[in-house]
């Protein structure tokens, strides 16, 4: 991953950033809220991603997995609290990083108005569904897939439109990224920026994917985890 993977990542992300900037040259419309807001609301959805998948590494690095899971503790427990600490560590982040913009640049998200609500939650349940995920790789193959913990939500953000609209991906990659729960977050939040329209459509069915896309992670990780118990994949997890 530290080979192909990142420079991969940082090529297409920025490469998609300079074709947006070549087509509005001069002309780009509220430069400053469309990348401070995008900033924002990416660092939420890596925050709720990071709460589950960086909470199950702690206990694995504790050697403490084993011990969580001989107490009557239930999966569908387990995950409801890392969800619970997760919005924790992400209102703490949030209130950081909205401060500091407001004090350095002089931006407020809080110009969204009421869109702003269904945007966070929307990209909290599309990070919660990727921890999950995260956490049912790594209880099924160990330490050595730790790496997607910290890298497998950045393999969506090319195609998410955080930082530029659909439009400048190529067609078949526009057809992709629809159907990823973040971007009609993100190209909803352009649209509220700019025309100050609350973008029912986009929420609606960025609500859709995000409950397919958590109940899909939801039965990997208890089909994963029937899996580990069956192979004593919890006694080995963090050798």
């Amino acid at each position: 991953m530290e080979i192909f993977y990142w420079p991969l990542l940082d090529l297409l992300v920025w490469g998609f950033i300079t074709l947006y900037l070549d087509q509005f040259k001069a002309h780009l419309p509220n430069f400053l809220g469309f990348f401070l807001g995008a900033m924002i609301l990416w660092d939420i959805l890596y925050r709720s991603q990071q709460g589950i998948s960086v909470s199950f590494l702690e206990e694995v690095w504790s050697r403490n997995l084993l011990n969580l899971f001989v107490t009557p503790l239930r999966p569908g427990e387990f995950l409801i609290a890392t969800m619970v600490i997760s919005i924790f560590k992400l209102f703490t982040a949030a209130v950081v990083t909205v401060a500091l913009a407001w004090f350095l640049y002089s931006f407020n998200i809080f110009i969204m108005g009421v869109a702003l609500l269904p945007f966070v939650l929307n990209l909290m349940v599309f990070g919660w569904a990727i921890g999950i995920s995260t956490t049912a790789v790594i209880l099924r193959y160990g330490q050595k897939a730790e790496i997607m913990a910290w890298g497998l939500a950045f393999l969506f953000q090319p195609v998410s439109a955080v930082f530029y609209p659909v439009s400048v991906l190529p067609p078949w990659l526009q057809h992709i990224a629809w159907w990823i729960p973040a971007t009609p977050v993100f190209e909803g939040m352009r649209a509220v920026l700019l025309s100050g329209v609350f973008p029912v459509q986009e929420l609606l069915w960025s609500l859709l994917l995000n409950f397919l896309y958590i109940t899909a992670a939801t039965f990997y990780f208890y089909y994963t985890f029937h899996v580990a118990k069956q192979k004593g994949l919890l006694l080995r997890v963090g050798e």
